[in-house]
């Protein structure tokens, strides 16, 4: 029996809900929701960065889901879907915004003419765990992040800030009261929901919801997001494996349990050269590439040196 849901944080629903330009009101509604921006501060429009946004069916990204969009005034938005805490996780978001930062220059442009950056994260994990009383005050489940001077506190080099929504921190049960609250009731929730609750019946929530519906799925998206959901189990127990072995081996095992899971083949020789590297560093970055790479040879390539 098909659920009457589907889970949003998929990739295919997660851009079916955010990533099309008809539905362009829902990714305005959770960024200014998410940004806390209200009156003249909200956002208004937004304009799709297309062609860094889609990805092909055959390569849909299994742990790390994304939209990138910018406004009026140019500031830019990298909203991204973290299923699995992959090793340097935290790295790899700096990057993906200073990536989305870096790349607006183009050879006529001149630095002043650089627009704000925004990394908007939402982790189906906690990135910062509670450490209990007597330590350093806990991180909430929505936080936002900038430069800060250590010595006066004083806030600066605002260009590229970040914000994360984790949703295992939730806490609100069954009744979420603002806003927030009821976007992280719908992320966790939806794909167990059999009817639209009370608490999401109104706004952007009940229409989020009615786009993540079943019975509006042709026979070929359904598929793929079937697809999506058990490459994404075989991605989280590859994860397991690598943390309960904690040795090269196991993180062998993970990026070939990765690329099995996305289709991608391994010949024999990259295989062997997988199997046989004994370093931490370069293993994990190949876990963290096989996220998302198209190939076994973008998993393997060696990091380019700048200049």
């Amino acid at each position: 029996m098909f659920p009457t849901f589907a889970d949003p944080k998929t990739d295919f629903v997660f851009k079916r809900i955010f990533g099309a330009e008809e539905r362009k009101p829902l990714l305005i509604a959770l960024l200014n929701h998410l940004l806390e921006l209200e009156g003249s501060h909200c956002i208004r429009d937004v304009q799709h960065l297309s062609l860094e946004q889609h990805v092909a069916v055959p390569e849909l990204k299994l742990s790390i889901v994304d939209v990138k969009c910018t406004d009026a005034s140019g500031r830019r938005f990298v909203v991204e879907m973290q299923v699995a805490k992959v090793e340097g996780i935290e790295k790899r978001i700096v990057y993906n915004a200073s990536k989305a930062y870096v790349m607006q220059l183009r050879s006529a442009d001149t630095y002043p003419g650089l627009c704000d950056v925004v990394g908007v994260t939402i982790c189906d994990f906690e990135l910062w765990p509670d450490r209990g009383q007597g330590s350093s005050p806990d991180v909430p489940m929505l936080s936002r992040w900038r430069m800060q001077e250590q010595h006066s506190g004083a806030l600066g080099l605002s260009q590229v800030q970040y914000v994360f929504l984790e949703l295992p921190k939730y806490a609100a049960g069954d009744e979420p009261q603002t806003v927030v609250d009821k976007w992280a009731y719908f992320f966790r929730e939806a794909r167990n929901l059999d009817v639209v609750p009370l608490a999401l019946s109104e706004g952007p929530f009940r229409d989020a919801l009615e786009v993540t519906r079943t019975a509006t799925f042709t026979p070929e998206e359904w598929e793929v997001y079937e697809r999506a959901k058990m490459a994404e189990q075989d991605a989280r127990g590859a994860l397991t494996v690598a943390r309960q072995e904690g040795h090269e081996s196991g993180k062998a095992a993970a990026i070939l349990a990765f690329l099995a899971a996305r289709g991608i083949s391994v010949s024999a020789e990259a295989r062997a050269r997988i199997e046989a590297c004994k370093s931490p560093a370069t293993l994990d970055r190949w876990i963290l590439r096989a996220v998302t790479a198209a190939s076994v040879e973008d998993v393997l390539a060696e990091p380019t040196n700048p200049g």
